[in-house]
């Protein structure tokens, strides 16, 4: 009897180094700081930009029905999946509730744009978009630089 336990606690040993050697191995790979792979909300932001300069020609060119279309596109965007989200919400720690606001804001106002854009008011629409617009740049300009730096460890905002 003594021998066959003495074989299952080899076994649990032999599992626990295992382990742990898998564990360390993650860690140095997780801790390579040259291939820091982007945040889900990188690519959503990307995706914001990019309806943000669709909507912005369309107000231009007076094209209200594309209007309407890119807005929902801007209010609905994807979130980050919620583990990322946790590791922002820590990073963001007590300015949440402005760092929430402004995403608000970014609903409100791009919804509002849609709606402006759906009955054609024009003065409207442009005056929702340059607020939609302030409100962005005020977020970025309050979070971005301090956000890459954390979570990519550049110092410039840069991306």
């Amino acid at each position: 009897m003594k021998y066959k336990h003495a074989r299952t606690e080899k076994r649990i040993a032999m599992g626990a180094i295992g382990t742990l050697m898998a564990m360390s191995g993650a860690m140095i790979w997780a801790d390579d700081s040259t291939a820091t792979p982007p945040l889900a909300l990188r690519k959503i932001m990307q995706d914001m930009d990019k309806n943000m300069l669709i909507m912005a020609d369309a107000i231009s060119h007076k094209d209200w029905p594309l209007v309407e279309r890119i807005a929902p596109l801007i209010a609905e965007h994807r979130q980050p999946p919620f583990i990322e989200k946790m590791r922002i919400m820590g990073f963001v720690g007590t300015s949440i509730g402005k760092y929430k606001a402004y995403d608000g804001s970014v609903v409100e106002l791009a919804q509002a744009v849609g709606k402006a854009a759906k009955s054609n008011d024009v003065q409207g629409a442009e005056l929702k978009f340059r607020t939609l617009q302030a409100s962005c740049d005020s977020c970025h300009n309050e979070f971005q630089k301090s956000f890459v730096a954390h979570f990519y460890g550049k110092k410039d905002a840069v991306q």
